[in-house]
Formats: structure tokens, sequence, C-alpha cells
């Protein structure tokens, strides 16, 4: 959690929803892989969660993201390793960041996972 834009601890079992919903909005609703178009899905108001790599390098290439998400009110989590959050997205390499757009048949795994979020920011 040394990255500069971890600004909380995010434990391992919100993070496995998170993979879960990401999974699941995949298969039955709509998401964008990789931090271009998870950018562009939050500057445009699209996005329900941002999931991000912790351990992209160079992190520059991350780090607008939380700041960004805090400005339009969109909520974010942090993975430990990008390649849970490709592997997830349906590739077979890393993504730095992925956004859920619409969360299909997971909107309930999603809400709960946002709930968990919030309480853990305070």
């Amino acid at each position: 959690m040394s990255k500069v834009y971890a600004k909380f601890e995010v434990p391992d079992e919100i993070q496995n929803k998170a993979l879960e919903a990401l999974e699941i909005a995949r298969d039955t609703g709509k998401i964008k892989k990789g931090s271009n178009e998870a950018t562009k899905a939050v500057e445009r108001g699209q996005a329900e969660l941002i999931l991000l790599g912790g351990d992209v390098e160079p992190e520059e290439i991350v780090m607008h993201l939380p700041a960004l998400c805090d400005e339009k009110q969109i909520p974010y989590v942090i993975i430990n390793k990008q390649n849970d959050v490709g592997a997830a997205s349906g590739l077979d390499v890393g993504s730095a960041a992925a956004a859920i757009v619409k969360a299909g048949k997971g909107k309930e795994l999603l809400d709960e996972v946002v709930g968990q979020i919030t309480a853990l920011r305070g």
C-alpha cells in the first residue's frame, strides 16, 4: 500500500466481491477495460464502480483516477494485483483499471460492494 493513489486499504473480501461483480458484469452487463476506457467512463458519468490495479508501474497511469472518481462521486476499489483485474475483465494479461458500466445480473453484489467501500472510506 505504498502507492500514492492508494488512499485506503481494501480488505481481501471486498476485493474478491468487486472482482466477482466485474466478472458478472462482463458476462451479463457492460464493462470498460484499461485506464483510458475507465477514465472516459468516469468523465462521462457512466461508471458504477472503478477497479484499479494496486501494482501498476508506472503508477502515473492510474494515479489520476481516484481524484477523478471523488470529483464525480463514483466509487472505486484498489485491487492488489492488476493481473486479477485483467483476468476478471476476460483478458490474458493484467489491466491497470476496469470500469463496470452496467452491472447486469450482478447489481445486488455491486450495491453490496459499493456500500462496503463507502463505509470503509467513512
